[in-house]
């Protein structure tokens, strides 16, 4: 079972409360692997501009703290949770990531290695480290003393991880896939699915006007009892387009309209939100209908915004073009020799020739493509080791 600690705290709490206690709770091989996860507030006040959701001064965060009695299943874990990682951003809120590992430089301090997921925001050209799964290594065993009685009845030091993910994900989902209408949710993680909205006509009967929201209030009920999310809008001191336009701000991924002339044939009409096509629907097929639908906008916008993606990356192998492609709201995928000295080179003159900001490395992705013998690193000149992605970041 794994225990769940709640509270608000300072990003050093967790290191520094939690870690003595292992220290206490672990004293055997027996009691490895030892697996928390904590879901938590945390306070941060050493930054001045906040950006909602993307960086700010209080935010939600779910984090594992795990001790393992070697490398090898350390390693494995770590793996595993940012594979984790990277299906709730590409299997729930639509988003791709590149998965890959961190440099020596933008690891975590303290750590041995950082993998991380990267999203990417084309309209502002920068780039999101979405979450990270880190491999700690002994370096906190050996601060924290956090030792156990191994099979040999020696003393040996704990491997350790930490992993996280934040509410930063509210704010890639909603800048990857949103428009100048507002929000535009993905199904699966859409807290309201389907609307079905009334359209009232003054003309009809009192009774024509119950059966049409009796009528509307069944499908939506359909839609519940399947399983969807689904509301009735049947507000009449509202017009239809107003009503329209609530929902589309709201980023619900299907509206069903319904009005008397639908009720007549024995239809309605549902609107995606993602591309504004309609479709009509036979009220008889409507929830399976909707269900179909809502898989198909779910893949949709994941093929969209990875395409999206892959068209803001771009190669180069020298310095000639990089500031250049870094100002037109690109990646940039270069070969490079791993040294901190390069990298900080990379930031200084990428700061000098453009106004917006200076580049990073953003990962070396676990997919490579060939390094060829001999190939150099882009700014050093020296032997390049591996590809690695730089970018504007949050």
């Amino acid at each position: 079972e794994i225990p769940r600690v709640t509270g608000v705290q300072t990003c050093a709490l967790p290191i520094s409360v939690m870690y003595p206690v292992f220290a206490n709770w672990i004293r055997s091989h027996r009691d490895l692997p030892m697996k928390l996860n904590q879901w938590c507030n945390v306070v941060r006040w050493e930054f001045k501009h906040p950006t909602p959701f993307i960086r700010s001064r209080e935010f939600l965060w779910q984090e594992g703290h795990t001790a393992f009695t070697n490398k090898a299943d350390a390693d494995k874990e770590v793996r595993h949770i940012l594979d984790l990682y990277r299906r709730v951003y590409e299997e729930l809120l639509a988003v791709p990531v590149i998965p890959g590992v961190k440099s020596e430089k933008e690891k975590f301090a303290g750590g041995l290695y950082t993998t991380t997921v990267e999203a990417f925001v084309p309209h502002t050209g920068r780039g999101i480290q979405g979450a990270t799964s880190h491999c700690l290594g002994q370096n906190f065993a050996k601060m924290f003393q956090i030792e156990y009685e191994n099979k040999n009845g020696g003393r040996s030091m704990v491997w350790q991880n930490s992993w996280g993910c934040t509410t930063r994900t509210i704010g890639v989902a909603i800048m990857v896939h949103g428009d100048n209408k507002g929000l535009v949710l993905p199904p699966r993680v859409a807290p309201l699915q389907v609307v079905v909205v009334t359209i009232p006509n003054s003309k009809l009967s009192a009774e024509d006007a119950k059966k049409l929201n009796d009528t509307a209030k069944g499908m939506s009920d359909s839609m519940i009892d399947a399983g969807l999310r689904s509301k009735l809008d049947d507000r009449d001191n509202y017009t239809p387009g107003w009503k329209y336009n609530h929902w589309e701000l709201k980023g619900v991924p299907l509206r069903c309209e319904f009005g008397p002339r639908d009720m007549e044939a024995g239809h309605c009409v549902v609107v995606r939100r993602d591309t504004g096509a309609k479709e009509t629907v036979k009220l008889s097929d409507l929830t399976a209908r909707a269900k179909e639908m809502c898989e198909e906008m779910q893949a949709d916008m994941l093929q969209r915004a990875t395409e999206k993606r892959n068209a803001s990356v771009v190669t180069c192998t020298s310095w000639d073009g990089f500031v250049e492609a870094l100002d037109d709201c690109k990646m940039i995928l270069t070969p490079w020799c791993e040294t901190k000295e390069s990298e900080e080179l990379v930031k200084k003159k990428s700061q000098e020739g453009s106004e917006g900001g200076a580049a990073k490395t953003l990962c070396i992705p676990f997919i490579q493509p060939p390094l060829e013998p001999g190939t150099k690193c882009f700014i050093t000149g020296a032997p390049a080791t591996t590809w690695v992605i730089w970018g504007r970041s949050y």
